[in-house]
Formats: structure tokens, sequence, C-alpha cells
């Protein structure tokens, strides 16, 4: 199997070094690694490209926002299973791409999640929050609980069938798809039952109380459209639960 991830990125000099590294040392050898840039104006252009040939495709140009720059990589996605994996995310150890590959063979399912942490800007030891895929089920959705993004993957051919990003989203596109495939299209999922990716703290999702009214209406906008019951307040419950997903210790090993 082949495995395209997709990394978006823009001004993003100061961590994408990370995030492509990860990449790189990954212990499988059928990886694509797609990157595209909305015409960064710091170092980012740079710094990709002093990689050469190590990364599959780069384009850098001018897009319509984060999905649409998705989206344009989901276009060039050669792999049997496609991963996103932003500027500011990396893989904590080699052997993550090779365990997603090897739950896909086992499971024969058209999905799979895992479990991630956020770490702090400046400390890549230590974690901030723990946020797991285990328990999740679709009808958690209409509570506005979905298994973290970056941790999910995809059999490409979902992508083809099912249609990619809804760039009318401003953040929640990606949770727009995932009620998309499992509440519409009635998609396949599997869980991996261990930490797969790192994100730094203080992403676009994740900054104060206008993200969270947008993420909130958002996600009642994409319930109402595939049909799943739901209201503001049971969306906005979701905190509560987010509460205790918050930690002062560091996880060792990632």
């Amino acid at each position: 199997m082949k495995v395209s991830l997709i990394t978006v990125s823009y001004n993003s000099a100061a961590y994408i070094r990370d995030c492509i590294d990860s990449v790189l040392k990954q212990d499988y050898p059928h990886i694509q690694h797609i990157i595209i840039d909305g015409q960064s104006s710091d170092d980012t252009v740079a710094i990709v490209k002093s990689y050469g040939e190590k990364i599959s495709t780069f384009i850098s140009e001018a897009d319509e926002g984060i999905y649409d720059a998705m989206n344009k990589g989901l276009k060039l996605a050669e792999g049997d299973i496609v991963g996103i994996l932003n500027a500011d995310d990396l893989y904590p150890h080699k052997g993550v791409i090779s365990r997603v590959v090897q739950a896909f063979e086992e499971e024969q399912t058209d999905t799979i999640f895992a479990d991630l942490v956020y770490v702090s800007e400046d400390n890549l030891d230590k974690v901030v929050r723990f946020f797991p895929g285990k328990g999740f089920h679709p009808s958690k959705m209409r509570q506005g609980l979905m298994p973290p993004h970056p941790t999910f993957f995809v059999k490409r051919e979902m992508y083809e069938r099912h249609g990619l990003f809804d760039t009318s989203y401003q953040l929640c596109a990606d949770f727009d798809f995932m009620a998309r495939l499992f509440h519409r299209e009635g998609a396949s999922y599997s869980y991996i039952p261990e930490v797969i990716v790192k994100m730094r703290s203080g992403g676009a999702s994740t900054q104060g109380f206008k993200s969270m009214y947008i993420i909130n209406r958002e996600m009642l906008k994409a319930c109402k459209k595939y049909g799943i019951e739901t209201s503001l307040v049971r969306i906005y419950s979701k905190y509560f639960r987010k509460i205790f997903q918050l930690t002062r210790f560091s996880f060792k090993g990632f």
C-alpha cells in the first residue's frame, strides 16, 4: 500500500522542519509527502525547497483557505491511504505509518484514527492535553465530538466517491467530512490505541472565543446537513468533556 500525506502550510518556518523530519524518519517505504503552501512570506518556502526531492510534491501559490489547500493536495494524492499532517504537527516515532498500514490490512476498514496529544509550542515533550480517539462512535457527533483529525487516515477511494472538503466552512470542514462518511455513507472505522500525532497548541481551531463560536455554529450546520439531531446546547456540552483531557504531566517516550 502507498500512503499519501498532505501538509498545508502558511508562514510555518518556525516548525515545518519538525513536521517534515518526522515524515522522513518513518520506517514505511511507500510514502508520498505533498506540501501545499499558501505563498508564505517567511522562510517556509526556502526550508521546504532545501529538502529537494525528499518532498514528493511541493506547491506554493495563493489559495482560498486551509480546506482549499487540502483539496489541492487530495487531488494530487496517489496513495491507497491518505492522511493529513498539519505543518505544526509531527509523528512521535518512526513506526506510525507502518502501524497505520498494518491496521488497514488487518481490519479491512475505510478509515482509521488514534490518539493525539497537544504539546507546548516551545517544548514538544510537554503535554498540555490528551485528545483520545478511544470511545468514538458516530452518534457522538451530535455533541460536536469527533476523532482527532490529524490521526484520521482514509482510503483514497472514499474521497473519490464521496467528495473532498466543503470549502464553505472556515474551521469545520473536517467535521463535515466525517459526518458525511459516517452518517450518510456508513463508512467503517477502526481505532488504534496509541498516540500517533503530536500537535502544537495554538492552532486555528484552538484560538479563543471567536473560533469557539465559529466552530460550534459550523458543527450545527453540518449536523443539520446530514440529519444528525442536535442543538447548540448539546454541542457546547463537549467542553465539559475537554476539561478532563487537560493534563499537566509530560508523556515520556514520544
